[in-house]
């Protein structure tokens, strides 16, 4: 690894923990000032956290809450979730919980930013649909359901969308039982209110963050075309840790050999690859094109369900 290659490294992973802390100060902000006070449990941490908050009688603080759950959940799955994952979602919860002790301790005190519940509750689903966006696009964490998605994904075959929506769903429905003043069928009522919030807001923020980790994910393809196209394989590899593929070709016109470089990227390393190519080459040819998915080391996992045919099971 050379010295450009590594600078370049260090300076993806502080653009990474960057937009990792943006994007958590984000979803405090959308949890803490526009859904808490106005008692809607949402799912992950956040939504357990609050039913804790609640069901003490508001003496275990919602981060507080958030923080020992993590930290039990990661010490029951570490052998399944390796080193890496532990680091970040320690960092990530850690964090978060720390974001949202804080400002939930300045806004339980004064009346909520938006008295109206409906437009409060979109806006903080909205906010923290972005927040989850931005940081689980720069790999990055807040634990919570995404540790018992990871873990479930890995000793069964139910994925992680079902399972984050299976748990979200059910920390919302247990809402029902917080504390409230009142007889039974104003209970039903003010209750049965708030747990529709809770899973409309589960569907927004489970969009707008699948928009943003989706644009994340996109797939970009390169034909690159250039005389000097071992430089240009050289610096793509090396300071985009992206594979490199050449393709002989011939020319119809000169009948000349010609190299065809083939690469694959995320998104995010199309202007960088760009860049290099313009930089070793100003007359070289490029064409780019969206790719619909690239399965492999590097790019996303392929999983299949089991093919079933005349009662057998095939993989």
């Amino acid at each position: 690894m050379n010295f450009t290659h590594a600078c370049r490294r260090l300076v993806l992973s502080g653009r990474d923990y960057f937009f990792i802390i943006l994007g958590m100060i984000v979803y405090a902000v959308g949890f803490t000032v526009f859904i808490l006070p106005h008692q809607v449990v949402i799912g992950g941490m956040s939504g357990f956290g609050t039913l804790v908050y609640y069901f003490s009688g508001e003496r275990i603080p919602v981060a507080a809450a958030m923080y020992g759950t993590n930290i039990l959940l990661l010490l029951c799955a570490y052998r399944y979730l390796g080193k890496a994952f532990v680091y970040k979602t320690v960092f990530g919860a850690s964090l978060l919980s720390l974001l949202i002790g804080m400002m939930n301790t300045y806004f339980t005190s004064r009346p909520p930013l938006v008295t109206d519940m409906t437009l409060s509750v979109l806006m903080g689903a909205m906010l923290c649909g972005v927040g989850i966006g931005v940081y689980f696009s720069h790999h990055g964490t807040s634990g919570g359901t995404d540790i018992v998605a990871a873990v479930m994904e890995r000793v069964s075959s139910m994925s992680v969308g079902r399972t984050m929506m299976i748990v979200d769903m059910s920390i919302v429905a247990v809402s029902f039982f917080l504390p409230f003043d009142g007889d039974m069928e104003m209970r039903i009522q003010a209750r049965t209110q708030t747990i529709i919030y809770g899973w409309i807001s589960i569907f927004v923020y489970s969009y707008i963050a699948d928009r943003f980790i989706g644009a994340g994910r996109q797939t970009i393809q390169f034909f690159i075309l250039s005389d000097r196209w071992r430089d240009i394989a050289y610096r793509i590899s090396h300071e985009t840790g992206r594979g490199v593929t050449t393709i002989d070709t011939r020319g119809y016109w000169t009948d000349q050999e010609r190299t065809l470089l083939l690469v694959w990227c995320r998104l995010y390393d199309a202007p960088d690859i760009f860049h290099i190519v313009h930089e070793v080459d100003p007359e070289a040819y490029i064409t780019d094109s969206n790719v619909r998915g690239v399965w492999g080391n590097g790019f996303d996992k392929l999983k299949l369900k089991p093919r079933r045919k005349n009662n057998i099971v095939k993989y």
